[in-house]
């Protein structure tokens, strides 16, 4: 009798133990999600679902400084960021110069800190909601120290489009291209991203040509809302360097036709006929 109460005990003491959990559970989260999320300090853990990689443009505002921008490409892996970027407006940067960043994504703070340049380090604090961040920037060291005040930002979706406008040359002469464009989904070491396709013409010089592909400055790229394309034809190479505006709907610029029998100037506006994408 003694050895069967203990045994009675024992069973007893499992049933409690299996009832509050006390075993190894092998079942994922109670959200239903099968894969854990991306490993990563726990200081720099992202928002799940909360992506800040791609193009980007930053604008600052301070009283008495004239603003400037900053354009390039940012990545994430987990809470980390990283990316290059130049910047224009600043008499103290070149901007033909990379700079470096690097930082973390916590929550919807994103912090950012630039490699030093001439002694220089530029940092961007700020709140990323709805592709967009706005926060505050300061430069410490160098040329421009002391510098700070706000910026604001915003992811530039991807640029996948048929593109549609009008050149028209200096002397008054115009004519139309249609044009089918990719962006390249890897950012090149200045903080650019490709852009191939082709293009058609209507005008007499040339019927067709082809987007080639390159990089900040030259080529046919993207980076913030600089569009650049550089188109071969038959008859010589359209380059046209152009800026898209805040609402995405039409890229403006100047343009030059050079290498064959019609080289010319003169402005140019294409319309992008579909939704960009993030």
């Amino acid at each position: 009798m003694k050895n069967w109460a203990s045994t009675l005990w024992l069973l007893s003491a499992l049933v409690l133990l299996c009832g509050c959990g006390g075993g190894v559970s092998t079942s994922g989260p109670s959200s239903g999600l099968s894969s854990d999320p991306p490993s990563g300090p726990s200081s720099g853990s992202s928002p799940q679902g909360l992506n800040v990689a791609g193009n980007w443009q930053f604008t600052t505002s301070t009283a008495g400084i004239p603003p400037a921008t900053i354009a390039g490409s940012i990545a994430q892996s987990g809470g980390l960021v990283s990316g290059v970027v130049h910047v224009e407006g600043w008499n103290c940067f070149n901007s033909l110069t990379p700079i470096g960043l690097t930082g973390t994504l916590t929550d919807s703070n994103l912090s950012l800190t630039s490699a030093p340049v001439s002694g220089q380090v530029v940092t961007l604090d700020g709140t990323v909601a709805n592709y967009a961040l706005t926060g505050t920037y300061t430069v410490k060291g160098g040329c421009a120290d002391g510098d700070t005040g706000s910026v604001t930002g915003i992811n530039i979706p991807t640029m996948a489009n048929i593109l549609n406008g009008t050149f028209t040359a200096s002397g008054g002469q115009a004519f139309d291209v249609s044009a089918s464009v990719a962006q390249s989904s890897t950012a090149s070491p200045e903080g650019s991203f490709g852009i191939t396709g082709t293009a058609t013409f209507d005008g007499p010089c040339f019927s067709s040509g082809t987007v080639t592909s390159g990089a900040f400055p030259s080529g046919s790229f993207i980076m913030g809302t600089s569009v650049a394309l550089e188109i071969e034809t038959d008859n010589g190479t359209v380059t046209f360097p152009g800026m898209l505006n805040n609402d995405r709907t039409q890229i403006s610029g100047d343009y030059t036709v050079s290498g064959g029998t019609c080289d010319q100037t003169g402005t140019a506006l294409l319309i992008p006929s579909s939704p960009w994408d993030y």
